[in-house]
């Protein structure tokens, strides 16, 4: 279920489409993350951030300070899902889906994705994992976000999405996305991003194929956000297994 925000324009799940998912199928397998074209016109961003002032959509917010994750605050949306952002969800998880199990397959593993995002809900409320994770961030002046992953329960998706909604080095300064990667029997290889207002970052969310002397290995992958200099930095996430 989802509840209207009236935008105009082509539209985030048309947008979707649209993206050269080969290509962003190979930049993944080559960095581990890969920025897609516009999905949220300026408007659509500006009206998706302003949502954060609607406290009522959400069902916690979290101060990132308090459990010493960084600083700066975030909100996990609640059922039912403002439309964009549900739009978005379902989109991205077909698109998604074969990136996945080409991956699995590498690393020898099971592949328990099932077609459509609704059919993969509902295995993770099945396993108890009954709350929504798309999440809403704000981070003001000096605020940042630890190394870390978005893990809620037994079942994962391994690929999820982080879309800017502010334009940086002009509404903030600072706060690149960051990735950590860390290769067998290697050094951690970090990686730091821009998030473009409307642009979306795919991203490993535990771990992803490389390879190794030995075939395939999964190399452990964490993301965080560096210091915001100056300004306001908003960003939706897309997470797309439920939590515990």
């Amino acid at each position: 279920m989802t509840t209207t925000l009236t935008t105009a324009g082509a539209g985030p799940a048309a947008r979707v489409a649209e993206a050269d998912w080969p290509a962003l199928a190979e930049e993944l397998d080559a960095f581990g993350a890969a920025t897609t074209p516009l999905l949220l016109d300026p408007a659509e961003c500006r009206a998706v951030a302003d949502l954060y002032d609607a406290p009522g959509l959400f069902r916690s917010t979290v101060d990132m300070a308090r459990y010493r994750f960084g600083s700066g605050q975030y909100r996990y949306f609640s059922y039912p899902l403002p439309e964009p952002v549900a739009q978005l969800r379902a989109a991205l998880y077909p698109r998604l889906l074969p990136i996945v199990r080409a991956w699995a397959d590498r690393l020898g593993r099971p592949a328990p994705w099932p077609e459509s995002l609704d059919e993969w809900l509902a295995m993770c409320h099945q396993a108890a994992q009954l709350r929504p994770t798309p999440i809403l961030l704000r981070y003001g002046p000096g605020d940042w976000n630890a190394l870390h992953r978005d893990l809620y329960g037994d079942l994962v998706f391994p690929l999820q999405v982080v879309i800017g909604l502010d334009e940086p080095a002009t509404d903030y300064r600072g706060g690149e996305f960051l990735l950590v990667e860390q290769r067998p029997r290697a050094q951690s290889r970090g990686s730091s991003t821009v998030l473009r207002q409307g642009c979306g970052l795919v991203f490993a969310t535990r771990d992803r194929p490389v390879r190794s002397a030995r075939g395939w290995s999964a190399a452990p992958v964490r993301h965080g956000v560096s210091t915001v200099r100056s300004g306001r930095r908003h960003t939706l996430g897309l997470v797309f297994h439920d939590a515990l």
